[in-house]
């Protein structure tokens, strides 16, 4: 008789246990959460934020980006973020490797900034930039800024459109996007529905279109918006392949973290080397 292992550690909140043929393995890599405490609607306390750390690697995650807001109602400091990822990283048995990045609203302000010092906000100050459009407009110049980006060899990763009313409707325009260099990530969470049934709709069709690069996180709290990334390995396994769920959760989020290319990844998942605890 075949016995079916449950997979409960770090399911102390409620959450639904994985079995061990979904358990994800231990290298999920997500490039946007906003643990970093008091710096935007992010973890409250280190407390929190040390507690949101721990609950992603109890369920697969070796590494894991700051990514605090910089938009018209959260100022981003990069010395208060260095200040805060060096308290985190003197904790002994902090289970996850620490990378430093921004959730940069595509603002005037911020633009004209990011194009004149575009390593202050970049993933380890390399060369990806996460971008957030705003939810009632995008502008009608906006190709021409991304092109800049690219030009000064920053590469724009499109945050969770799938959530965003305005780019649920404009698939076109983000394939012009993806044409352009850009890339694409969803929140893990939209897989199921936790956003509503229009953003997984989204979610799920521009994974099919080919559009979607990585997933992550977009982790905020404990409760509601985790840091948990085995729920999106799950599905994604189960939906498509294990080749899909680990060229969104492993192999093309560790290539935006050390900054390097994207894998094309043929066949069956390759062996995954140890990101290096970059220093930002």
């Amino acid at each position: 008789m075949k016995v079916k292992i449950v997979w409960k550690k770090g399911g102390s909140n409620g959450e639904d246990a994985v079995s061990d043929a979904d358990r994800p393995p231990q290298a999920l890599v997500d490039i946007h959460s906003h643990f970093l405490w008091g710096l935007d609607d992010g973890a409250k306390d280190l407390d929190e934020s040390v507690a949101m750390l721990r609950m992603a690697a109890d369920h697969g995650t070796t590494d894991i980006v700051a990514t605090p807001h910089a938009n018209f109602q959260y100022k981003y400091d990069s010395l208060v973020i260095a200040e805060r990822i060096t308290q985190l990283r003197a904790i002994p048995d902090l289970p996850v490797r620490l990378h430093t990045g921004c959730d940069f609203h595509l603002g005037f302000g911020n633009i004209r900034e990011a194009l004149v010092n575009p390593r202050k906000f970049t993933i380890n100050g390399l060369n990806y930039l996460l971008v957030e459009f705003a939810d009632n407009l995008i502008p009608p110049t906006i190709e021409e800024v991304l092109r800049r980006f690219l030009a000064n060899e920053v590469i724009p990763i499109v945050t969770h459109p799938e959530r965003n009313p305005v780019l649920q409707q404009s698939v076109p325009r983000m394939k012009e996007w993806v044409s352009m260099g850009c890339l694409v990530q969803i929140t893990a969470q939209s897989l199921s529905g936790e956003f509503g049934k229009f953003a997984k709709r989204s979610a799920w069709e521009l994974i099919h279109e080919n559009l979607v690069h990585v997933v992550a996180s977009d982790g905020h709290d404990m409760v509601y918006r985790t840091t948990r990334l085995d729920g999106a390995w799950k599905l994604l396994n189960q939906e498509l392949n294990e080749t899909t769920a680990a060229r969104l959760l492993i192999h093309n989020p560790t290539a935006v973290v050390r900054g390097a290319p994207l894998p094309t990844i043929r066949g069956g998942p390759e062996p995954v080397e140890q990101v290096s605890d970059l220093r930002a």
